[in-house]
C-alpha cells in the first residue's frame, strides 16, 4: 500500500494486529511526533465526521477513502485528543485478539472528562461508568454494548503540559519481563511495571522513536 517502506502490517500467527507507517514530510513541519493512532468502527465515516463536527471536533482529515479497503477520517476532540474513524470495507480491522502483542484497552487522557464524555456518547453511544467515590479522583470506565473497552483516568493523573491524547494497551504474560526487554531494545519507560489490586500490572512505554504506548497483564489471567 504506497511506496516502499510508506505502510507496513503487523501479523501475529498471520492475522492483521495493527500496522507502522511513515511521518509524511508535512506531518514532521507541523511537528507531529511518532505516535500510535487509535482507529474505531463506524458504520459511515461521513455521517460520523458530520457529527463529530456539529459536537463540537474538529476534522484534521475530512473523509476519505483508502483504496479499497475502506474509508477514515481524522477527527480531534473537542478537547483535544486526536482519533480515527474506520468504515470498513475490504479490512475490518483486528483479526486477531486476547493474545499476547494484541491490542486490549484504550485510556482517553483529557483535562475536561465530563466534556469529553458527552462527546464520545452522543457521538458513538458510548456509556461511562463511573465509581461511587471522589469524582475527582476516579477512574471512568467506558462501555460500548456490554463490552468494556476503555477508561478516562483522573486528570490529576495526567504529567503537567501533556495534551489530550489516547493511550492504546497492549497485552502481555509478564509486564516485568515486557518491560524489561523493552529497554533492552532502547525504550524508556514512563512508568515502570506497576500492580494495581485485583486489576493487574501495567507499564507505560516509549519506543526508541518516541511513541508511547502500555503494556498491561490482567490480573484475571494470572
Amino acid at each position: 500500500m504506497g511506496p516502499s517502506g510508506f505502510y507496513t502490517m503487523f501479523n501475529i500467527d498471520g492475522r492483521n494486529t495493527g500496522a507502522a507507517y511513515t511521518l509524511m514530510k508535512e506531518m514532521r513541519e507541523q511537528g507531529v511526533p511518532p505516535h500510535w493512532m487509535l482507529y474505531i468502527a463506524v458504520e459511515s465515516a461521513d455521517a460520523t465526521a458530520d457529527k463529530a463536527a456539529q459536537l463540537g471536533a474538529k476534522l484534521l482529515k475530512p473523509p476519505m477513502d483508502v483504496f479499497d479497503v475502506g474509508r477514515m477520517a481524522v477527527i480531534q476532540d473537542p478537547t483535544g485528543a486526536v482519533f480515527c474513524v474506520w468504515q470498513a470495507k475490504s479490512h475490518s480491522g483486528f483479526g486477531i485478539e486476547a493474545v499476547d502483542g494484541t491490542f486490549c484497552w484504550a485510556d482517553l487522557n483529557t483535562p475536561d472528562r465530563e466534556r469529553a464524555g458527552e462527546f464520545y456518547s452522543k457521538l458513538l453511544g458510548w456509556e461511562l461508568g463511573k465509581e461511587d467515590e471522589d469524582p475527582a479522583h476516579a477512574y471512568w470506565h467506558i462501555k460500548n454494548g456490554e463490552k468494556f473497552i476503555g477508561g478516562m483516568p483522573p486528570a490529576a493523573h495526567r504529567p503537567p503540559n501533556t495534551p489530550a491524547h489516547w493511550l492504546s494497551y497492549f497485552q502481555v504474560s509478564d509486564c516485568t519481563a515486557s518491560a524489561n526487554k523493552a529497554k533492552e531494545l532502547g525504550a524508556n519507560l514512563y512508568m515502570p511495571p506497576t500492580t494495581m489490586e485485583d486489576v493487574g500490572c501495567m507499564s507505560i512505554v516509549a519506543d526508541p522513536q518516541g511513541a508511547v504506548f502500555a503494556i498491561f497483564k490482567s490480573s484475571r489471567s494470572a
